[in-house]
């Protein structure tokens, strides 16, 4: 088996520290690295072709962008996501179309449940909402059980993925650490389900899918604005088809606004 040192980029040259930190947002922790490759290794393998082609194609176009914090369960650790965030967003139109923003955090030596680390999830998207330096969109609807809800961030509709160690059958959601990638709603424009080409992209993915995981695509899996699709459903799947989750626990506040001296106004009172 290789080890990290000798694991390759698309174009076949080594995916060193230099590399990576062109493709990372804020500092890179020495155990970053090794995490990162392997993520690139997963994407890039030829021999088990990883579902999601929209990864794959970032991955081969060098167009992820990746960040770092230090911990999953303190909470304190969790500023410099704000920032991370922020400049990915700043920058990823430039990169095109294939790009999403990869957040690591350190793999553990003990493991949570898969409803810890859903509930762990939920705090970190709402510990973001709450450092939000801009207004939940006006077209976005704050509950998460309304059918066009997408989390939203710096003014920008984001879906967003969660993989955990504890995703052990379903492998496509695996990752020696937690981990939370971050895909602006533009990385789909043109991708729509009715269009041929969306069309033909989802199939192709859920074929990939029942290769990868060994199992159909779960039924959380929807499009956006479809009747009965629940976005929030797909960030965090249930480990086996058939388990059950809890429901979301995050709510938006549309009239949240950080005033200047750095106090909170009240939450939407619906």
């Amino acid at each position: 088996m290789p080890t990290p040192q000798d694991r390759t980029e698309p174009d076949g040259s080594p995916l060193s520290d230099e590399a990576l930190t062109s493709c990372t947002i804020g500092a890179l922790p020495s155990w970053g690295p090794p995490v990162a490759r392997d993520l690139i290794t997963t994407l890039l393998s030829g021999d088990r072709p990883f579902p999601c082609t929209f990864a794959v194609a970032a991955a081969k176009k060098h167009a992820l962008r990746f960040g770092f914090v230090d911990s999953p369960h303190d909470d304190g650790a969790w500023g410099p996501l704000v920032d991370i965030l922020d400049g990915y967003l700043d920058c990823y139109q430039q990169l095109g179309r294939d790009t999403s923003l990869v957040v690591f955090f350190p793999p553990e030596e003990q493991l949570l449940t898969l409803e810890q680390y859903f509930a762990r999830f939920w705090s970190v998207l709402r510990f973001l909402h709450e450092k939000d330096p801009q207004p939940w969109p006006a077209h976005v609807p704050t509950d998460p059980n309304e059918l066009m809800w997408e989390f939203s961030f710096g003014g920008t509709e984001i879906f967003v993925v969660c993989n955990t160690p504890a995703h052990t059958t379903r492998h496509s959601r695996n990752s020696p650490g937690f981990m939370i990638t971050f895909q602006p709603r533009w990385v789909f424009e043109g991708l729509e389900p009715r269009s041929p080409r969306g069309a033909k992209a989802r199939q192709v993915i859920r074929n990939r899918i029942r290769r990868f995981d060994r199992m159909e695509p779960a039924a959380e899996l929807g499009d956006h604005g479809e009747p009965g699709n629940r976005e929030w459903r797909q960030y965090f799947l249930p480990d086996t088809n058939g388990g059950s989750l809890p429901a979301c626990p995050f709510h938006a506040s549309r009239d949240r606004a950080t005033a200047q001296d750095g106090t909170t106004t009240s939450e939407d009172p619906r």
